[in-house]
């Protein structure tokens, strides 16, 4: 899955012969060397300089509104969609629920919010990992079978499958898929584990079964454009309740050196560059003192530091979910980005608003935190310009 990229240099020339001894030949001297160029670096560089002139267009409060990815419906999202986009000026939108729309009618959608802020392109995310979760069914996107059964299929089999499910989220204009998920529920385990095992998420109940077959699904949306997250990280396979609807869940086995985590590394170092997505349990052998996504043990230290990833990172829900309600609003997302964080995801846009005061508050007040709020800006938009959505 992984690919080794090499450069190449150039020679220096040679003398066609050596100058006798006594004399001199000026024809002789080596030539002056001149290295080749370097196709990655010129591209680098000019994904900076579009990043550059993005940042000298937003003001202040449009910079942190990047930072946002944020719910609206699936079923009728283009007004919802299009109001949010250009009264806010936000990252990306998530469909969130459930559509049997058609992809041409869905394009039509996506297609018209592009041009709502100028030069900035938003990302469309949905959940599409399939079984249970499935966001799109209307004509257009094929039935996908639940992970487990994914994980199943030969391998030829399931990279025809994950191009397909490319495909059909490009054609209705979806640039991010929040999927494939990359936890490892452990054999024997999965009616205990309520957020995965339960609805059979999993791709395997090893980290050697899991990364080939997530690695596929991140390289057939790739190979359509479509940006995949890995998740949810450092893992929900050992855990018992949902954070979706649960407070305090906790992961009481998994530690930094496991493989549940290092197969976390090993598809965040994918060429395809997808996100990782963060979770909202708490891990008591990693950090116990804070949930995953407001922990910077867990995002800085271990999954940029100990796997380093420099990418997007992007949080679970914290705008819905029950595992972050006793945190007021604004506080999960300054705590998130503070973690290391790159993208808030909230299902629900009512909180956006102080969720960016918050941020904007801190970064006034803190020094520190507005530079991670800057980096974080930058890495947003970057992975924004490797992907054609800026300018």
């Amino acid at each position: 899955m992984l690919l080794a990229l090499t450069a190449c240099g150039g020679t220096a020339s040679r003398p066609s012969a050596a100058p006798s001894p006594g004399t001199t030949d000026s024809t002789s001297a080596p030539a002056p060397t001149s290295a080749a160029p370097d196709p990655e670096a010129a591209a680098a560089a000019a994904r900076e300089a579009q990043v550059d002139a993005a940042l000298a267009g937003l003001d202040r409060r449009r910079q942190v509104a990047q930072l946002f990815v944020v719910g609206v419906p699936a079923g009728d999202p283009a007004a919802a969609g299009a109001a949010l986009i250009r009264d806010t000026g936000v990252g990306g939108v998530f469909l969130r629920g459930r559509s049997a729309a058609a992809a041409p009618d869905l394009a039509l959608a996506t297609s018209s919010w592009s041009g709502l802020t100028p030069g900035l392109r938003p990302w469309v995310a949905v959940d599409q990992e399939g079984g249970a979760v499935q966001t799109l069914s209307g004509p257009g996107f094929g039935e996908l079978p639940r992970a487990v059964d994914q994980g199943a299929l030969p391998p030829e089999q399931l990279v025809q499958l994950a191009d397909g499910l490319g495909a059909s989220l490009a054609s209705a204009g979806i640039n991010l898929d929040l999927a494939p998920v990359a936890d490892v529920v452990p054999a024997g385990t999965e009616r205990r584990n309520q957020p995965i095992g339960v609805y059979g998420r999993q791709y395997g109940s090893t980290a050697a079964a899991v990364v080939p077959a997530a690695g596929a699904v991140v390289d057939g949306l790739a190979a359509h454009g479509v940006t995949a997250t890995v998740k949810h990280f450092p893992g929900l396979g050992r855990v018992e309740g949902n954070t979706d609807d649960s407070s305090g869940v906790t992961d009481t086995v998994t530690t930094r050196d496991d493989e549940q985590v290092a197969a976390f590394g090993a598809l965040a170092g994918s060429p395809a560059a997808p996100f990782v997505m963060t979770s909202s349990a708490t891990y008591a052998l990693i950090d116990p003192a804070a949930p995953a996504a407001f922990s910077r043990v867990v995002v800085t230290d271990v999954l940029r530091d100990q796997l380093g990833f420099d990418g997007v990172v992007i949080s679970d829900d914290l705008g819905a979910a029950e595992a972050v309600q006793g945190i007021a609003a604004g506080d999960r997302a300054v705590r998130f980005l503070a973690a290391g964080g790159t993208l808030v995801l909230t299902v629900t846009p009512a909180v956006l608003p102080a969720m960016v005061d918050a941020v904007l508050g801190r970064a006034e007040a803190d020094p520190a935190f507005s530079a991670q709020v800057d980096a974080a800006v930058r890495t947003a938009l970057l992975a924004k310009a490797a992907r054609g959505l800026l300018g």
